[in-house]
């Protein structure tokens, strides 16, 4: 199966600028016949931290947000205060956009997502996020605002900010919950050099 389906996470070799991938690693240098030495998923360690739930479709009380909506630092300040909740270093960060209840009708689903765009990527990451993901198969504003970059969220979290992103997460259980704050643990399958790999995530309350 192809290692960016269902659920999953990327790795930090999976996008660069011009040939070089985070830490200045140059694809020139480090792509062997087979695959990457430097910064695949199996150098991901597993994942125990607190994670946290912006749910920015129900921040505007719609179920699924609009085609194309790009999510900025604005929305997601809004969508902390509305939660009550706050960013913390070391957070892993779900985004929701509601469009998971589109699964499984392709067009529905893949067509003209909504995702943060380059502001919401780099709140996220100033604010220490150490994982960002979505209910979405790309995370970011499809298509990109950027005519020149194709996908501006990826190559600036992990080639520029070191912030590894997970895809294709159902949040409904959470949103539905209002379980926003908890306990995120994860583990990627190690496999050697690629660029990303299925990852089955739990959330566990926080115990106070």
């Amino acid at each position: 199966m192809y290692t960016h389906c269902g659920t999953h996470i990327d790795a930090l070799n999976h996008f660069g600028y011009h040939g070089v991938i985070f830490n200045g690693y140059k694809a020139a240098d480090h792509i062997g016949s087979r695959h990457w030495d430097v910064a695949g998923v199996n150098k991901q360690p597993p994942i125990v931290a607190r994670g946290v739930l912006l749910d920015v479709a129900g921040l505007h009380g719609v179920d699924i947000l609009p085609p194309s909506y790009g999510i900025g630092s604005e929305d997601l300040k809004k969508c902390l205060q509305h939660q009550k909740t706050e960013l913390r270093p070391g957070d892993v960060v779900m985004v929701r956009t509601g469009r998971m209840r589109a699964w499984p009708d392709v067009a529905g689903y893949m067509n003209n997502t909504p995702g943060i765009n380059r502001d919401g990527a780099e709140a996220l990451a100033k604010a220490g996020a150490i994982v960002v993901g979505s209910d979405t198969f790309c995370l970011e504003q499809m298509p990109t605002a950027d005519p020149e970059n194709w996908q501006v969220v990826h190559t600036y979290l992990l080639a520029e900010a070191g912030v590894p992103i997970m895809e294709i997460v159902d949040l409904e259980e959470l949103a539905a919950e209002k379980f926003y704050e908890f306990v995120f643990f994860g583990a990627g399958l190690r496999l050697r050099g690629a660029t990303g790999a299925p990852m089955r995530p739990v959330a566990m309350p926080i115990r106070r």
